[in-house]
């Protein structure tokens, strides 16, 4: 698993050259270089590379000839990478899946390409709010029945404002992570999580008080 960010490059990600400590540069694979190598060799497992934040980065200077390499139809070929002086011939194995996570609702950051969109399939993943296997878990977690069902009830209310508001939609919904506790969860952590975490963010989407008034009263129910 990787995050990318602004900085990241396709040094770090398939290989590049890379100062020594004594002046020179030598060659070096980068991440998802060796863990090709690893799935190569164990061709009975299934490998997933995790790339979180994946809109964050460059991804054209990221994945360079990658966007080639991890198309379905040129899998398991041998296939010269371009920075490889080595004259090493490298292909993505048949059996590594790569999963890219990102929050829909960061716009400011770089959208995926076009390019890069073909080669993967797109699902959204929910809110879980009133979800059996959400209350199942906060269950277990030690939530008492009455605050799970408040979180359920206040936090569907607000996510369908959010959802009915045309600047905003359900990509700006607010997810079920925000109440997943460690340890001890009574009323004192859930009105922590409402005026540390939720308010403030709610304050991003909104510019106006009054909405923010009737939102924050829905929360405190």
């Amino acid at each position: 698993m990787v995050q990318f960010h602004q900085s990241y490059s396709y040094e770090d990600f398939v290989q590049g050259w890379r100062p020594t400590e004594s002046g020179g540069f030598v060659l070096r694979e980068g991440i998802f270089y060796k863990f090709c190598q690893c799935a190569r060799e164990d061709q009975s497992r299934r490998y997933v590379f995790i790339i979180d934040e994946i809109n964050r980065g460059n991804l054209s200077r990221i994945f360079g000839e990658l966007l080639m390499l991890i198309e379905a139809d040129k899998r398991g070929q041998e296939i010269l990478l371009t920075y490889s002086e080595s004259g090493e011939k490298f292909s993505v194995p048949d059996n590594v899946y790569i999963l890219g996570l990102m929050n829909t609702a960061d716009q400011s950051l770089a959208i995926v390409d076009y390019a890069l969109r073909r080669r993967f399939g797109f699902e959204t993943l929910e809110p879980a709010y009133g979800n059996e296997k959400f209350r199942e878990y906060l269950l277990r977690a030690g939530v008492d029945r009455d605050l799970l069902s408040r979180i359920d009830r206040n936090m569907l209310k607000v996510n369908g404002q959010i959802r009915d508001d045309k600047d905003l939609g359900f990509r700006y919904e607010i997810g079920h992570s925000y109440f997943m506790p460690e340890d001890q969860a009574d009323e004192e952590w859930y009105l922590n999580i409402v005026k540390t975490q939720i308010e403030p963010l709610l304050g991003e989407y909104y510019d106006h008080p009054s909405k923010l008034d009737e939102l924050f009263q829905i929360l405190s129910q």
